[in-house]
């Protein structure tokens, strides 16, 4: 029965941090609400938020693959969370020509495209680090 418990918790835990993390993504984006954006179809948002929660959880699955309890899985899914912000920040940063905001605001499928990469690919990088 404890193998059950203990997917329960996990499951519990990453829905958590899953939605804290799109909660403070959510309140950096300035020129848009995230969920307003894709209840009116617009595709770029959602594409990024995609990558965000595909982001988090492949930091996730990371951490519980390699932590021997559950405070540790906690701890690395909210420094995950934390470094996927600051990714962001640094692609917007080095997109100089635009602001990567406004394109999704816009509905710019690529930048969409580019976000959701950024975001698992980084999550990967972060993940392989933890183990």
């Amino acid at each position: 029965m404890e193998p059950f418990i203990s997917t329960l918790v996990y499951f519990v835990i990453s829905i958590v941090i899953v939605l804290a993390g799109l909660f403070l993504f959510e309140n950096l984006t300035r020129k848009y609400k995230d969920l307003e954006e894709v209840k009116n179809g617009n595709v770029a948002v959602s594409l990024s938020i995609i990558g965000k929660i595909i982001g988090i959880c492949i930091i996730l699955a990371f951490a519980i693959y390699s932590s021997d309890v559950i405070w540790e899985t906690i701890i690395w899914g909210v420094f995950g969370v934390v470094l996927q912000m600051i990714a962001y920040f640094l692609f917007d940063f080095f997109t100089r020509n635009f602001s990567v905001e406004e394109q999704l605001a816009k509905n710019n499928i690529a930048v969409g495209l580019m976000s959701l990469g950024v975001s698992i690919g980084l999550a990967l990088v972060i993940g392989a680090s933890i183990t």
